[in-house]
C-alpha cells in the first residue's frame, strides 16, 4: 500500500483541548511517493479511551468505510460529546486500487465545559487603589492540598482583562490570554492540561492580571471601555486515581495583593519595580496572611466560549545590528527590522536604579527617536533594579511597534549583547514562501510577511505602534487572501468573524472595526471627525469577503453556513439603503489613502454592493440554497446594470476616472462588451499618463494588478510591481523599509515625514499585492469548485524583469509548489509539486509544451494539463513577442 495517513488535526489544530464545538471537524494528509496518489475511501474511529482505540473499537463513532476522497472538514457524526470528554481517533484509507492503508497514529481532542451551570468559580479581582491613575497589576493566589494520586488535572481559565497563570512556580499558557473580544458579548476560555504540574500534597496556583483591552487603553478610544478593572476566572478539575474528583476554583477564599508590576497598558507601556518582587508567591508554603481578600464580581452576562484564535506567542528573537551612545548618555539600538513585541534587557546595577526602554519605528534626521507618529501612545517600559547581581527584564502585558530602541539610565557600558528583541504575534504558522531572481521583489514579499506578523495579534490590527491597534474590517478583507497564503489564518479569521458578528448592528450593517470597542459611539459623537456614516463600503463587506476567502483557501463550508443569515442581513441592508440600486456617497473612508486620486464614494459603494451580492449568490450555491443563489445573482446583475447607467458612459469613461473606479468595475465584473474594452484602455492610459505609476488606496490596490492581468495587461502589472519612483512599493524599499508603510508618502525625499497624526510604518493593507504574487506571478490558485486546493489551478505568468520565481503553499493537503525559470533564449521550465490526495490543472505559457520531456499536444496557456499528485517538469518556448 502506497498511502500513509499523517498529520491529523481536529478543528485545524493538533490535539486541541477544551473544544465546545459539538461536531468537530477532522483533517488528515496523505503521504506517498507515487504519482497520482489518491484516497478512494476512509474509515474514522473515535473512542473514549486510547485502549479501546488500540483494539480498533470506535465506541463513540465508527464511520464505516466511506467512499470518498475527502480528507478535510470531515464532520464528527458519532455519539453526543460530553463536557470534559477526551476523545481518541484514527483513520484508515483506501487507495485507487481499493487497498487499505495502515491505521494512522492516534490523535485526540478534549471538550471543555459545555454548560454554564458547570462553572462554579467566581470572578475575582482587587479593589482599585485610591489616587492612582494607572493601577498596579493584581496578583492572586490560592494554596490547596491534594490527597491521593493525580490521574488528570485540567485548568479552565479566562479573564476580563489579561492573565498569566502560574501553577507551583511554573508559567502556564501563552501571551495576552484570553484575547481581544467584545467583552459585553463573549470572552474566550483557555484549557490547559496541568496534570504534570500538580503533586500529591501541597500545591499553589496563582495569576497576575493585566488591564489589556478590557479596562486598559484601547486605541484612541481611551481606557475602561468595557470595565474599570480586571477580573480572573479559574477552575481546576482534578481526577484522582481512585475516581475521586475535586474542583479548585476562584472564590473569596483566594488572596490578592499588589506586586512589582506597577502598571501595564497595551498603549502606554509598563513599569516594573523589582524591589517589590514577591519571592515564592506562586509556590506552596508562601505566607499570604498579609494579603487581602479578593473582590468577587457578582457575575458575567456574556458568553463563555472555547478559545478559537491561535495563541499569541514569541515566535522569534532578534539581536540588534548596531548600537551608538548619544550625547545624553543613552544608547540607541537598531534592530535591523521593524518588528512588534518588546525588548528584553540584562542589567547589573545598584538597587533603585531606574532603566527605561523607549521604542520607535524611525529616527529623526538628528538621529533621535521619531516619536511624533505615536500620538498619545507611550512605547516605554520602565524597570527599577533590585540590585542583586545580573537582572533580566521583559514586559508582560504590553507590546510595541519598533525598529529602534533607546536604552536610558543604563548603568555601565551597554553593548550588542545587552538587549534582544522578542517578536510576538498570533501564532499562525507560515504556510507560504516566495522567492524570485529580483532582490527588491523578494524584499517586498518579506515586508508583506513582516507587516502581517506585526499586525495579526488577536485581531488584524491596522498598526502596532500608535494609539490605535484596532481591527479595521476593510483592511482585513482586502488583505485576507494574501494573509491566507502567507500563514495558516483559518482559526484567526474564524474568530475575527465572531468579532464582526458580535458588532453587527440591528440594521444589518457590519462595522468599521471589530471588536467595536466603542468606535461607533465615538465616531457618531465626534463633531471633530464629522464621520457619521452608518456603514462603510469595503469595510462592512468584510462580513462576506472573509468567509468566502476561508472557503476558497480551506474548503470551510461551516463558516458560510454559520454566518449565512448575517451576510444576508448585510446585503439586504445595503439594498434597502439605495436609490434604484445605487448606493449613497456618505462613506467616511472611500479608497483610503489613495495618492492624488479622489474616487467618488458612491461609485465605490455601489461596486462593493454588487460584489457582496455576487459573493452571496456563490455562497448560497455552495450551501445548496438554489433559490437564494438565483435571487442574489439576479440582484448582482441588476446592480451592475444600475452601476453602468449611473456611472459609465458609452466611451467606457467611469465617473471619477480614477484607477480605482476602473479596477473595481473590471474586477467585480460590472462591465461588458465594448465598454469593458474601452475601460481597460482608460485604466492603462491613466497609469501611463502618471509615468507608469499607481494612485490606488487601500481598496483599489489589492485588485489593481489582478484586474490588469485578467484583462490582458500583464506587462503593465509587472511595470507597476517593479516601479521604483514615487509612489510605488519599491520606493519605500529603496529608502530602507522593512515592513509595508501605511501610506505611499509616509516619507519622501522631498517632504520628509508625512503628517504625524496618521503615519504608521507598519501597516499591511498596501501589501495586498502579495495575493497577485502567489496567484499570478507564481501561479498558485484555488479552484472554487474544489476548494482548499483539492484541485489547484497552476498558471504561472512570467513577465517584466523577472526570470525566475518559486513559491510554495502548505495547503491542508500538503505542500503545493511551483518553480519557474525563463532563459534569455525564451526557454521556459516549470517544476510543479502536488501533494498526495490533490490534483492540479496546469496551464503552461508558451508553445511546444512538454511534460517530463514528452510533447503534450494541445497544451498551452488556454488549455489545461490535468495532473495528480507528485513532481512534474514542464517545458515550453516563449517568444520575445509573446506566444
Amino acid at each position: 500500500m502506497s498511502l500513509r495517513v499523517v498529520h491529523l488535526k481536529t478543528e485545524y489544530v493538533v490535539n486541541p483541548l477544551g473544544l465546545d464545538e459539538k461536531k468537530p471537524r477532522l483533517f488528515w494528509r496523505l503521504d506517498s511517493t507515487e504519482r497520482g496518489a489518491a484516497q478512494s475511501a476512509y474509515r474514522v474511529l473515535v473512542a473514549s479511551s486510547r485502549e479501546a482505540l488500540d483494539r480498533h473499537e470506535g465506541d463513540q463513532w465508527d464511520s464505516g468505510k466511506v467512499a470518498s476522497s475527502s480528507q478535510i472538514q470531515i464532520e464528527y457524526d458519532g455519539k453526543p460529546l460530553v463536557s470534559e470528554g477526551c476523545y481518541y481517533w484514527k483513520v484508515q484509507v483506501w487507495d485507487g486500487a481499493d487497498l487499505p492503508s495502515d491505521w494512522s497514529e492516534t490523535a485526540f481532542w478534549t471538550m471543555g465545559l459545555l454548560d454554564r451551570g458547570e462553572w462554579k468559580a467566581g470572578w475575582i479581582g482587587r479593589k482599585t487603589e485610591a489616587n492612582v491613575q494607572m493601577q498596579p497589576s493584581p496578583y492572586v493566589r490560592k494554596s490547596f492540598a491534594v490527597e491521593g494520586k493525580i490521574q488528570r488535572a485540567t485548568a479552565y481559565a479566562t479573564a476580563l482583562g489579561l492573565y498569566e497563570l502560574r501553577v507551583n512556580g511554573e508559567k502556564v499558557g501563552d501571551l495576552f490570554a484570553p484575547g481581544f473580544t467584545d467583552y459585553d458579548k463573549r470572552v474566550q476560555v483557555q484549557t490547559y492540561d496541568v496534570t504534570r504540574l500538580l503533586t500529591e500534597g501541597d500545591n499553589a496556583v496563582g495569576a497576575v492580571l493585566g488591564d489589556g483591552w478590557y479596562c486598559g487603553t484601547v486605541g484612541f478610544l481611551g481606557d475602561k471601555v468595557y470595565g474599570e478593572r480586571p477580573f480572573f476566572l479559574l477552575q481546576i478539575h482534578i481526577e484522582l486515581a481512585d475516581g475521586t474528583k475535586r474542583i479548585v476554583a476562584t472564590d473569596s477564599s483566594w488572596r490578592t495583593n499588589r506586586g512589582p508590576l506597577q502598571y501595564s497598558d497595551m498603549i502606554k507601556g509598563e513599569a516594573y519595580d523589582a524591589r517589590l518582587e514577591l519571592d515564592g508567591w506562586d509556590r506552596p508554603g508562601f505566607d499570604d496572611s498579609g494579603w487581602e481578600q479578593p473582590d468577587v464580581r457578582p457575575g458575567y452576562n456574556g458568553l463563555l466560549t472555547a478559545s478559537i484564535e491561535p495563541p499569541v506567542r514569541i515566535t522569534e528573537t532578534l539581536k540588534p545590528i548596531s548600537v551608538r551612545r548619544t550625547e545624553s548618555g543613552s544608547y540607541i539600538y537598531d534592530m535591523g527590522q521593524n518588528m512588534v513585541g518588546w525588548t528584553e534587557v540584562k542589567i547589573r546595577g545598584e538597587r533603585g536604579r531606574k532603566v527605561t526602554l523607549s521604542h520607535a519605528e524611525m529616527l529623526n534626521p538628528d538621529g533621535s527617536l521619531y516619536l511624533d507618529n505615536l500620538r498619545v501612545a507611550v512605547q516605554q517600559d520602565h524597570y527599577v533594579l533590585k540590585g542583586e547581581g545580573e537582572e533580566s527584564y521583559e514586559p508582560r502585558f504590553t507590546f510595541h511597534g519598533f525598529r529602534y530602541v533607546e536604552l536610558i539610565g543604563y548603568p555601565g557600558e551597554a553593548d550588542l549583547e545587552t538587549i534582544v528583541g522578542k517578536v510576538i504575534h498570533s501564532d499562525t504558522p507560515r504556510t507560504g514562501r516566495l522567492q524570485t531572481n529580483d532582490e527588491m521583489v523578494n524584499k517586498l514579499y518579506s515586508n508583506i510577511v513582516w507587516g502581517q506578523r506585526g499586525n495579526f495579534l488577536s485581531v488584524p490590527t491596522d498598526c502596532p505602534q500608535r494609539d490605535e491597534r484596532l481591527g479595521w474590517t476593510g483592511d482585513a478583507q482586502i488583505f485576507a487572501r494574501t494573509a491566507s497564503y502567507n500563514m495558516d489564518v483559518s482559526r484567526f479569521f474564524t474568530k475575527f468573524m465572531w468579532d464582526m458578528i458580535d458588532a453587527q448592528q440591528p440594521s444589518g450593517a457590519f462595522t468599521d472595526v471589530a471588536p467595536d470597542a466603542g468606535w461607533i459611539r465615538h465616531k457618531m459623537w465626534s463633531t471633530r471627525l464629522n464621520w457619521f456614516a452608518p456603514d462603510n463600503a469595503g469595510w462592512g463587506d468584510a462580513g462576506v469577503v472573509i468567509p468566502w476567502t476561508l472557503y476558497l483557501m480551506y474548503g470551510d463550508t461551516r463558516i458560510l453556513d454559520t454566518h449565512y443569515e448575517a451576510m444576508v442581513r448585510w446585503v439586504e441592508y445595503l439594498k434597502a439603503n439605495t436609490n434604484e440600486l445605487v448606493r449613497p456617497d456618505y462613506a467616511n473612508y472611500g479608497d483610503w489613502l489613495s495618492i492624488d486620486a479622489d474616487t467618488p464614494k458612491e461609485v465605490l459603494a455601489t461596486a462593493y454592493f454588487a460584489y457582496s451580492a455576487k459573493l452571496l449568490s456563490r455562497i448560497a450555491g455552495v450551501l445548496g440554497r438554489t433559490e437564494d443563489e438565483a435571487h442574489y445573482d439576479a440582484l448582482f446583475r441588476d446592480i451592475a446594470a444600475a452601476f453602468r447607467r449611473a456611472f459609465v458612459d458609452e466611451e467606457g469613461r467611469i465617473h471619477g476616472e480614477t484607477q480605482t473606479v476602473y479596477v473595481l468595475a473590471l474586477q467585480f465584473e460590472l462591465l461588458d462588451g465594448r465598454v469593458r474594452e474601452l475601460a481597460i484602455a482608460r485604466l492603462v492610459d491613466n497609469i501611463r499618463a502618471r509615468g507608469n505609476r499607481l494612485s490606488t488606496g487601500f481598496l483599489g490596490v489589492g485588485y489593481l494588478l489582478p484586474s490588469l492581468t485578467d484583462n490582458g495587461q500583464l506587462d503593465v502589472a509587472y511595470t507597476l510591481l517593479t516601479q521604483e519612483a514615487f509612489p510605488s512599493w519599491m520606493y519605500s524599499i529603496k529608502h530602507g523599509a522593512t515592513t509595508i508603510w501605511e501610506r505611499w508618502d509616509g516619507w519622501t525625499e522631498h517632504n520628509g515625514f508625512q503628517t504625524p497624526s496618521m503615519n504608521s510604518f507598519n501597516h499591511y493593507s498596501l501589501g495586498s499585492v502579495g495575493e497577485w504574487m502567489f496567484r499570478y506571478m507564481a501561479g498558485l490558485e484555488a479552484d472554487p469548485a474544489q476548494p482548499g486546493f483539492r484541485r489547484a489551478i497552476v498558471r504561472p505568468l512570467p513577465g517584466g524583469r523577472l526570470t525566475e520565481a518559486k513559491a510554495e503553499y502548505e495547503s491542508l493537503y500538503g505542500v503545493l509548489s511551483t518553480d519557474w525559470k525563463l532563459s534569455p533564449d525564451g526557454r521556459f521550465r516549470l517544476n510543479v509539486r502536488v501533494p498526495a490526495g490533490a490534483t492540479a490543472a496546469v496551464f503552461v505559457p508558451g508553445a511546444d509544451v512538454r511534460m517530463d520531456g514528452q510533447p503534450v499536444s494541445g497544451a498551452g496557456e488556454s488549455s489545461a494539463i490535468e495532473i495528480g499528485s507528485g513532481e512534474y517538469v514542464f517545458e515550453s518556448h516563449i517568444s520575445s513577442t509573446g506566444v
